[in-house]
């Protein structure tokens, strides 16, 4: 079973993955929660580090590889369909992060198998501002 209270307090610095710029998604919502909260959220976007835009007041990043150069990150939380998993988990071992957590309505066991083999806690399924 996984202590999302144990996850939630030592993870303080989270990547999105899939973070919108656009305040009416459900990703952008849970970031900006997450942040009010004192989590320091790094924008995962692609679009967004292409036109040099920040999301909620943060420098957004094409990748984790790319954001990892400039951040330590603990925590990557998913806002991509399951089939986009598997690269993710594979940049989240890469870069040394702590937890892989996929959103509601997100999994994918395969990766989640791997990243746990390699250490990082795992969560699918939940959304972390309800947790």
């Amino acid at each position: 079973m996984v202590d999302f209270v144990q996850i939630l307090n030592s993870c303080k610095t989270i990547a999105v993955v899939g973070l919108s710029p656009k305040p009416d998604r459900a990703s952008y919502g849970v970031a900006q929660y997450m942040q009010v909260h004192g989590y320091r959220i790094i924008p995962i976007n692609p679009n967004a580090a292409a036109s040099n835009s920040a999301i909620l007041g943060e420098k957004a990043y094409a990748s984790l590889e790319d954001a990892a150069k400039c951040e330590q990150i603990q925590m990557v939380n998913c806002f991509r369909n399951s089939v986009d998993i598997p690269p993710i988990a594979d940049s989240a071992i890469a870069i040394g992060a702590k937890v892989v957590w996929m959103q509601l309505g997100i999994a994918h066991n395969e990766a989640a198998k791997k990243a746990n083999n390699a250490g990082l806690k795992v969560v699918q399924g939940k959304c972390i501002k309800v947790e």
